[in-house]
């Protein structure tokens, strides 16, 4: 997955309007996109979508984000979408692997119930957005087998920390943002899954959008957060492998699988080791 485009799930009209986004994933929305009064007319909305969904061509993958564990929430959410077998659960405000963990469960429950595939159902948490949660990071790795990727907040993070704003006057995250984007890449390289970049939410300045996807590229991240159909095709252009890298990235999968057990082979003059081995896979997985 490059780009994940959250469509509010009480909006059959954006949710329709979403499919054609061209959005590797949609993650439809049960939380903050939803007022409180229009959570139970949201959850009916999204698990027809789902049910309707599957009939058609195409289908990108679908998540849907429920509310936080904490709230009450979360458990009406499950029972409203379970039967539509979403392909991942979204989980706002996770405080680690233990909120994984508990929610993991929760959804072997419930794909018994709907005669689903056991661990069939994907976790993506949103790892960042409570002060409390940048010290349990670490503990996602091995918190559960359905776990995808981690990806972070800046806009509920910055409400728990009572801050004016997240960003400075040039545009640029302050100092405890890119203390949390960092942790994430950290987080999810130590579980061995996919870093997926914020959302950008100014929607309208796509020339900021470009710059923030391509600083995201170059630090590791695979993917990224949209809000907006219009940002879609700019994340797909920046999270796409170019050509020249995949072919590098073949090349180096080749070397070593001809000299299977080497820790370092040669290519083109240079010398490769083990961890450029790992990022031609992982470039290969998201192009190539």
């Amino acid at each position: 997955m490059r780009s994940l485009l959250f469509v509010p799930g009480d909006s059959a009209r954006k949710l329709d309007k979403a499919w054609g986004a061209g959005a590797d994933a949609l993650i439809l929305d049960l939380e903050d996109s939803v007022a409180p009064g229009a959570k139970s007319s949201a959850r009916a909305t999204v698990a027809g979508f789902l049910a309707d969904a599957r009939g058609r061509p195409s289908c990108p993958e679908l998540f849907v984000r429920i509310n936080a564990l904490d709230t009450g929430l979360a458990d009406l959410d499950l029972d409203a979408v379970m039967r539509g077998a979403p392909d991942g659960i979204m989980l706002p405000k996770a405080a680690g692997g233990a909120d994984v963990s508990h929610l993991s469960v929760k959804l072997a429950v419930r794909e018994a119930e709907c005669d689903l595939p056991d661990g069939g159902t994907a976790i993506l948490p949103i790892a960042t957005e409570t002060a409390r949660s940048l010290f349990v990071l670490g503990s996602l790795a091995g918190s559960s087998g359905r776990l995808v990727g981690i990806t972070w907040g800046a806009e509920d993070l910055s409400a728990d920390l009572g801050a004016e704003t997240n960003r400075d006057a040039t545009g640029a995250y302050t100092d405890p943002y890119r203390l949390a984007r960092g942790l994430t890449l950290f987080a999810a390289a130590a579980a061995g899954v996919d870093a997926v970049d914020t959302v950008f939410t100014d929607y309208r300045h796509l020339e900021g959008l470009e710059a923030e996807c391509a600083a995201a590229r170059r630090d590791g991240f695979s993917s990224k957060l949209a809000i907006h159909p219009d940002q879609v095709a700019i994340i797909n252009a920046a999270f796409t492998p170019a050509l020249d890298v995949i072919e590098e990235a073949r090349a180096i999968v080749a070397a070593f699988a001809a000299s299977p057990g080497a820790g370092v082979v040669g290519l083109g003059g240079r010398m490769v080791d083990r961890p450029h081995l790992r990022r031609a896979e992982r470039v290969l997985a998201r192009g190539g």
